[in-house]
């Protein structure tokens, strides 16, 4: 596997990779993919992007193997200077807002097309995380079964307020659950409100990758804005309530839902009204209860 940093903490243990290799900024695709000609048999580029071909490009593997969305013309033209197989996403998101009803495939399963045009006969549809013991033991002081808030910029903007996200954790204490609020380095200054606010029971944040799945993984559900906790959530079979922006919403919660979880949907409203953002608490509120209910 080659990623780059900021994305290695997803696969660092995962027992089925052999090898992580680290695009470091700076570094040569090319001389990267090149250091694995005549080693390789396939190579598949995992993101639908004209670095990703150029990488497995410069293998010169036999076979080669990627995709990218079916309205980039250009970029469906670059990929086959680099690849022998080139599928094509549905995703679009003009496609999507003009007809309700097209269907777009997640893209978990797009991706997973790729191992089918390589030859791959058995799909495995389970997202693997490692999580060890030693992350597990980093949280452990953060309260089991309980309802993890991921705190991201989206809450604070386009349909959604601070005022109205702090009202939402007050209100999710009405099912006697601990609230969690986890948060990256891009909402410092949100997680500092919502400590001050006092509506959570924890706010943890800026963990290692695998701390952060191991909060996820010991909770009862996630709730969260289009982010990837709820990839996160989906690895750690957590059932997920998200809110996805207004914005090209019939493709994002199409292509990014959780995946393979009990879930609800929402979309943000379109102002951000005393009467819409009471609304969308109201419509979380109700997701969370239906998640609930079923977990033991």
């Amino acid at each position: 596997m080659v990623c780059s940093r900021h994305n290695s903490g997803v696969v660092q243990g995962n027992p089925d990779i052999d090898e992580l290799v680290i695009a470091e900024p700076g570094d040569s695709i090319r001389s990267l993919g090149a250091r694995f000609r005549g080693e390789t048999d396939l190579a598949i580029a995992l993101a639908p992007r004209t670095m990703d071909f150029v990488l497995a490009g410069a293998t010169r593997a036999p076979r080669r193997v990627g995709y990218t969305y079916v309205r980039r013309y250009a970029t469906r033209l670059t990929a086959r200077l680099y690849l022998t197989d080139v599928l094509l996403s549905e995703a679009d998101p003009e496609l999507c807002d003009r007809d309700a009803d097209y269907a777009v495939r997640h893209e978990v399963d797009q991706v997973l097309s790729l191992v089918t045009r390589a030859g791959g006969g058995v799909l495995t549809h389970d997202l693997v995380l490692a999580i060890s013991d030693a992350d597990r033991a980093r949280v452990a002081d953060v309260p089991a079964g309980g309802i993890a808030f991921q705190l991201a910029p989206r809450w604070l903007r386009d349909g959604s307020t601070l005022g109205s996200t702090l009202a939402l954790i007050g209100d999710l204490r009405r099912f006697g659950l601990p609230i969690v609020a986890t948060y990256g380095s891009d909402s410092a200054d949100l997680a500092k409100a919502v400590r001050s606010a006092g509506v959570a029971d924890v706010v943890v944040g800026e963990l290692p990758f695998a701390a952060w799945a191991a909060v996820f993984e010991k909770s009862a559900l996630v709730v969260t804005v289009d982010t990837g906790a709820t990839h996160v959530a989906s690895a750690t079979k957590r059932p997920t309530v998200v809110l996805f922006e207004r914005r090209y919403f019939n493709l994002s919660s199409q292509e990014w839902a959780p995946y393979h979880v009990p879930s609800v949907i929402l979309r943000k409203p379109a102002d951000e009204s005393q009467a819409a953002l009471a609304g969308l608490r109201e419509q979380v509120i109700g997701g969370v209860e239906a998640l609930i209910a079923p977990c033991p």
